[in-house]
């Protein structure tokens, strides 16, 4: 509960805001107690086995909001990767290309279920390992991991009727590779529906984040899955290029960044195998006069300071119609002095820790950028932790479409504020951009939304919200943010191939 930290003065009627929250109130420490089971070192899993590195090398998995050394972990090298493919090879050929669709519904049913009775052991995970906070990873990254098992169980027996009339059948072998922003709900949207249409897997998760997925093999152990269907190999950018290139791998599934996805598609041209890309983005949420302004300023503030900004689809462009652009960035800044920034496993922490060095740096280089070019900055006046790597959420005025910060992805709690006119020059404004993965729009007409949701160029585009995601609901982009789609029925179908 809130404590005053100091007797309250006489009159409060004139302060602002900003003064009202961080002057006279603040939070006792809420700290989420629940034991993350964390080992001093992992291992491999592989053929349903945990298993030590043959390259005999390790790296460290850093606590981001501490930098001090959370455990080891592996990295696979090229007899590693080998042996998982051939152990998925196997586990395709003996036991998971015969196993009826019912059969493997029950066994994603039971991974669902024991995700549920680990979940607050994997939040704490989550959060210690990636730097969200807790409230983000137990009622957000949990819960719709989970959530995807159990859709895509449903799914198993049912794959006629997601391609009716076709025949189709699973690739047999698929290579992995997801981010760090999102590590278990990322491997969950890739593993529940290959596994639903009978392929194996080979997956391997971002090296800054590991954890939760190398802890997720003793999900799978635990759920009895036959070995070989389901190998988690760790490492860095080289142990993805060697999944990659593998001969065995019939399909390639990236989450990442755009660069990366460039190379992979360039490394799969004409190699026969299928390939889904969910890249970068630079989503605009779009405001006109006539939304709701209150619920919009808090869906603009879920859309860039989510998970720190480190998501593909935040919505880090701000496109405000000119007549209420004064009141709207007022409220923003009013809100923005409330966020807590601090402590992830702090139930009060709004913001948690950046995820890694490299990526304060970065936002840091960007952010620089905009002052350079003329851009005005506003951020909060919140005290950062002493340790680890924070940034205060921050906002730019008078950006213009040549500005890096409006062009380029930053990835971090950074807003670029933009106006318009009319609906026209929002649209041209807002497609105006390298990227197609999200979109968000803020009105009171069905009209306005039915236009921009046809004429914005974005794979997920959201009305009077943001960041709102289920199961059953494709996501996926357009341009620079990839192809293929994850989620829903669309999902499902790019994990078979048709036969002729």
């Amino acid at each position: 509960m809130p404590t005053k930290s100091k007797p309250a003065r006489k009159s409060t009627r004139h302060r602002t805001p900003e003064l009202l929250f961080g002057d006279l109130w603040e939070f006792d420490p809420a700290p989420e107690l629940a034991d993350p089971k964390l080992k001093q070192s992992y291992s491999l899993y592989i053929n349903g086995q945990f298993v030590a590195p043959r390259s005999r090398k390790y790296f460290d998995s850093i606590n981001p909001s501490t930098e001090k050394q959370l455990a080891r972990i592996p990295a696979a090298g090229k007899a590693d990767i080998d042996a998982a493919f051939s152990a998925a090879q196997t586990g395709y050929n003996k036991y998971w290309a015969k196993l009826p669709g019912k059969d493997r519904g029950k066994y994603l049913y039971r991974i669902a279920r024991l995700l549920q009775d680990r979940s607050r052991e994997f939040a704490v995970a989550e959060s210690l390992d990636g730097g969200k906070p807790i409230k983000e990873s137990r009622d957000f990254d949990l819960p719709l991991a989970a959530a995807h098992f159990f859709y895509y169980a449903g799914w198993a027996d049912k794959l006629e009727y997601a391609l009716p009339g076709v025949s189709a059948k699973p690739y047999g072998v698929v290579g992995q590779i997801i981010p760090w922003n999102f590590p278990l709900l990322m491997l969950a949207w890739k593993i529940a529906p290959a596994l639903a249409t009978g392929n194996c897997v080979v997956i391997k998760p971002a090296e800054t984040t590991s954890i939760t997925a190398l802890k997720f093999a003793q999900i799978i152990q635990e759920a009895d899955l036959p070995p070989g269907v389901v190998n988690i190999v760790s490492g860095a950018g080289a142990t993805g290029q060697l999944i990659v290139n593998h001969p065995a791998a019939k399909k390639i599934a990236f989450t990442g960044s755009t660069e990366v996805g460039k190379a992979i598609l360039r490394a799969t041209a004409g190699s026969g195998k299928g390939l889904t890309l969910e890249l970068g983005g630079k989503a605009a949420n779009v405001v006109f006069d006539d939304a709701p302004i209150d619920q919009a300023v808090e869906g603009v503030i879920n859309g860039i300071f989510f998970n720190q900004g480190h998501v593909c689809c935040a919505g880090s462009r701000l496109l405000v119609q000119e007549s209420i652009a004064k009141v709207f960035v007022r409220k923003l800044k009013t809100r923005i002095a409330s966020l807590r920034v601090g402590d992830p496993l702090d139930k009060n922490t709004d913001i948690g820790a950046i995820n890694s060095k490299e990526q304060l740096d970065k936002i840091e280089q960007l952010v620089a950028s905009g002052v350079e070019e003329g851009a005005e900055l506003f951020q909060s006046s919140c005290s950062l932790p002493s340790q680890g790597w924070f940034y205060r959420p921050s906002l730019f005025l008078g950006v213009t479409q040549s500005h890096r910060i409006a062009r380029e992805e930053i990835f971090g709690p950074v807003l670029s504020i933009l106006t318009f006119r009319t609906i026209s020059e929002a649209i041209e404004k807002a497609n105006n951009t390298a990227y197609g993965l999200s979109a968000g729009v803020w009105t009171d007409k069905g009209s306005k939304i039915l236009k921009m949701s046809t004429a914005l160029q974005a794979g997920v585009i959201w009305a009077n919200t943001y960041n709102k995601f289920d199961p059953a609901s494709p996501f996926g982009g357009y341009k620079e943010s990839g192809f293929g789609r994850e989620g829903g029925k669309q999902g499902l179908c790019d994990y078979l191939k048709i036969v002729p």
